[in-house]
């Protein structure tokens, strides 16, 4: 058997890959977060298949259902919001994956950042702008940040800065961020990117904080602080330029 690490997107249901629901289409258990994944997803599944929602459950508990789903032999879907290579928790299930011996793959989904780019109509890179984007999270308790990796550190590299899990901690960011971005660095949150429920805040970073509590979000958002998000004067790249030597092959 297999277990398949499953992006699921960030909302749409629609947002999953090709082969995501291809996969989805051909396990016998699946184990989905279901405070993240969206209900719809599960039509994927087969008719037959047993679903678990592991929003209450354990590492060891989680763990436990894979092991007995490889000694019965049966394939596994382990669906994950977002995309598996970024804050989703997947690592630590590997490892107790490796240590059992048990084959496993993982299958890319549309990453939370990426939706909220698409729905704020921004490319997050623009030529002589920015070329840079820093994915990251604040230090909370349950989790701390490693050594160099804190806002004010991150900040001094003037990149885009994107913020994952950090909604409740807005102040926090807004504090650590301004003597590196300025006071009027464009600034979004976008929260339930993709879904109906959709929210898009737009403001500057001096403004950002107070916008995002008035409009009370806290959890399920990203931050995105820098200039690429308000670009309007820029050189046109290299890739379409007249200038650029084509050959005909």
């Amino acid at each position: 058997m297999t277990v398949y690490f499953i992006g699921a997107g960030p909302g749409a249901a629609d947002l999953i890959t090709v082969r995501g629901a291809r996969t989805l289409g051909a396990c016998r258990l699946c184990l989905y977060a279901g405070s993240l994944v969206p209900r719809e997803l599960l039509a994927e599944c087969p008719p037959d298949a047993r679903l678990v929602d592991t929003a209450q459950l354990t590492l060891d508990e989680i763990t436990a259902e894979l092991l007995r789903a490889h000694e019965a032999g049966h394939d596994v879907a382990r669906l994950h919001s977002g995309d598996p290579s970024v804050f989703s928790a997947v690592a630590e299930q590997m490892r107790r994956l490796d240590a059992a011996g048990v084959p496993y793959e993982v299958v890319p989904g549309v990453p939370a950042f990426a939706a909220a780019a698409a729905s704020l109509k921004r490319e997050l890179t623009v030529p002589t702008v920015g070329q840079t984007v820093i994915l990251t999270r604040v230090a909370q308790r349950a989790t701390a940040m490693p050594d160099g990796e804190d806002l004010a550190t991150l900040g001094r590299s003037g990149a885009l800065i994107v913020l994952h899990l950090a909604a409740g901690y807005v102040d926090r960011v807004v504090a650590e961020l301004l003597p590196h971005y300025g006071a009027d660095c464009p600034a979004a949150v976008v929260a339930y990117a993709s879904r109906p429920d959709e929210v898009i805040i737009r403001g500057t970073l001096d403004e950002i904080a107070g916008k995002t509590k008035e409009a009370g979000v806290l959890r399920t958002a990203v931050i995105m602080v820098g200039r690429t998000l308000g670009a309007e004067e820029f050189r046109d790249s290299h890739l379409y330029s007249a200038e650029r030597e084509r050959h005909v092959c």
